[in-house]
């Protein structure tokens, strides 16, 4: 029987980033496996009325995120919409002010209400001068997410942190990568060539927003370390974000590609040799998972998906959460023989063939239906 679920973001597609590619891809699954999926979320700008199946309402600019925004409370237009069109199931994606109304209006009229926990906002506050502000942003969250009948999240490790602190109805729906898109055989001579290297390399790259919650300066710190013995080595940054324009001046040696999407984003991964991701406040990286579909392994702290995902020698290299100079070195023996580099490209990509979206969304369709017979 196919369900009518309202997923209410402050991020969807065009938006460029994980929340939006993940929700992007549940709703898109969702659809193909005939459901009626409807999407509220807020206008992305001015001339912004919503496309089909798409309720757009107020917003305004997320503080230290230009590009995105937070939506407004809209107790009231929720409950005139789902009175007259009721969904089975209303699924939270974000926990602003728009998520907590729909939250309380779903309650008020007994649809059924679950969320999703994609972002750790309340670590970011310590990035942005805030915080003072960590522990009643936990709090908030936490509150919101006990609210609801189930909170899906996408590591077992996540799930058995959050489940530490009190919440139940905590399920793993996992992530998945396209694999047809990053593939090991989109790497380009031609874009190597732009990117200034010399013979071999190696090229290092980072994928993500360039901010401070990032972690930036160990990419900073490990690739000064591997030119040290690899002078040729590159460093290409593909992304845009707050620190871009300090990095450029800092780092003049450096690419800086800006933002990239579909096959030339999975170009860029795939050309290059080694992906540093210094990320210590990701609840997933989605990031990681298109890196090694790409045959390109990572260095990473032993976190959400590099946790999950990173068999240390044999797909990648993980340091302990904070070790900066296991992850230096970690980075450093990589590089250090080419033979077994190669193999651990190759690993990654083997690693990540089975974990397609179309297995993520099945699973999210018996979280939900199972949540629903819990409140039946």
């Amino acid at each position: 029987m196919s369900l009518a679920i309202a997923f209410v973001t402050e991020t969807f597609p065009p938006e460029v980033n994980g929340v939006a590619m993940t929700i992007g891809r549940l709703v898109g699954g969702l659809r193909d496996r005939g459901h009626l999926i409807s999407v509220i979320r807020p206008r992305q700008d001015k001339a912004d009325n919503g496309g089909e199946h798409e309720l757009a309402l107020p917003g305004l600019p997320l503080p230290g995120y230009p590009g995105l925004r937070f939506g407004m409370p809209a107790g009231r237009r929720l409950t005139s919409q789902w009175r007259q069109n009721r969904p089975d199931l209303v699924h939270v994606v974000t926990e602003g002010p728009l998520g907590w109304s729909a939250v309380s209006v779903a309650r008020k009229l007994g649809i059924p209400v679950t969320s999703g926990f994609h972002t750790n906002f309340d670590r970011y506050s310590v990035h942005y001068g805030m915080g003072w502000m960590r522990p009643a942003l936990s709090a908030y969250l936490r509150t919101l997410h006990r609210r609801t009948l189930a909170t899906m999240v996408p590591t077992a490790a996540l799930a058995a942190e959050m489940a530490g602190e009190g919440l139940t109805g905590v399920r793993v729906v996992g992530r998945g990568v396209d694999t047809e898109l990053y593939d090991p055989a989109r790497r380009s001579a031609a874009l190597r060539q732009r990117w200034g290297v010399e013979g071999e390399g190696p090229v290092c790259l980072y994928v993500g927003r360039v901010a401070a919650e990032k972690n930036l300066a160990l990419v900073e710190k490990a690739f000064a370390a591997i030119q040290v013995w690899h002078p040729q080595a590159k460093m290409v940054w593909v992304g845009d974000g707050p620190s871009a324009r300090q990095l450029a001046v800092d780092h003049p040696d450096h690419h800086f590609a800006g933002m990239r999407t579909g096959e030339d984003l999975a170009a860029h991964y795939a050309s290059a040799d080694l992906f540093l991701f210094p990320s210590l406040t990701e609840t997933y990286g989605n990031v990681v998972a298109e890196a090694m579909a790409s045959g390109l392994p990572v260095i990473a702290y032993r976190s959400a998906a590099a946790a999950e995902l990173i068999v240390a020698e044999k797909n990648g290299m993980v340091a302990s959460p904070g070790d900066e100079r296991a992850y230096v070195d970690g980075a450093l023996w990589m590089l250090d023989d080419p033979e077994h580099l190669a193999a651990m490209a190759k690993a990654a990509r083997q690693t990540m063939l089975p974990r397609n979206w179309a297995g993520v969304v099945e699973v999210f369709e018996r979280v939900a239906r199972e949540a629903m017979a819990g409140r039946a």
